[in-house]
């Protein structure tokens, strides 16, 4: 088993990967055709916020008490597991006809 400080450095380095995609994706947002911006828009919404709902897990994880790690731990992993499917899904409706892939 990984260690905590270490458990903690690859939710961030996976943190970090997530909200470069996210950036990658809002870029191509700018460029989609008008009837096709506003969903993209509101989809990256939605994953910058499941994404800063992840970095207040890894904050919360980052400061837990030993009693308290478990049930952070688990939480945590949820909003990781949340936003790499809103992620995943986002890049490939983003691949789509219409899209601007």
């Amino acid at each position: 088993m990984k260690s905590r400080e270490e458990y903690i450095d690859k939710l961030a380095a996976q943190l970090k990967e997530w909200s470069a995609k996210i950036d990658e994706l809002e870029s191509k947002a700018r460029t989609a055709k008008a009837d096709a911006k506003t969903g993209y828009e509101n989809q990256i919404k939605q994953l910058k916020d499941q994404r800063d709902a992840a970095k207040q897990k890894l904050q919360e994880l980052k400061g837990a008490s030993t009693e308290a790690w478990d049930t952070l731990k688990a939480g945590a992993e949820t909003a990781w597991a949340d936003l790499q499917k809103a992620v995943t899904a986002a890049k490939e409706k983003f691949k789509k006809p219409g899209g601007t892939s």
